[in-house]
Order: C-alpha cells, then structure tokens, then sequence
C-alpha cells in the first residue's frame, strides 16, 4: 500500500492557517528571518499544538513528513523566489 502525499497547501490547512498560494508566500516572506536555519517544529511562529503536530509528523515519517520537509526548505533554508 503507498502512502499519499500531501500538497504543502493541505500541511497549511492542517495547521489551521491560509493555504492560498499567495498566503503560503506570504507566510514564508513573513517568518523566514526569525526561522533560518532551525528545525521546522522548533521555529518561533508556531504554537505549541502546531511545533507538536511537525515534530510528530517527522519523527513517524507520516503522511505529512514530505510537506514539513518542503516547508523545512522554505521557512529556514535559503531563500527562493516563490516556492509553490
């Protein structure tokens, strides 16, 4: 059985914020500076109940672990010019 993958704008609707492409872009542009170069569950913009869904997204390598990985790339890695 393969396991499905979620669109990065679903991570965002599972973390109960905007997922219109512009508002993922938004989003990132916003917290990139205070994110760089951290762990995604451990970057400052999240609540505790979102840091606690990535953190065990990641650690299970669940459905949702793809996504936090393209969000990783985005929020803390180097900067792109539009990622969606």
């Amino acid at each position: 059985m393969q396991t499905p993958h979620h669109p990065l704008r679903e991570l965002f609707q599972q973390l109960g914020l905007p997922a219109e492409p512009l508002a993922i872009d938004d989003f990132i542009r916003q917290h990139r500076a205070g994110s760089a170069g951290c762990r995604l569950p451990d970057a400052p913009v999240w609540t505790p109940a979102q840091a606690a869904f990535l953190r065990e997204s990641i650690a299970a390598d669940a459905d949702w672990a793809l996504p936090a990985e393209w969000l990783q790339q985005a929020l803390c890695g180097p900067a792109q010019e539009r990622i969606l």
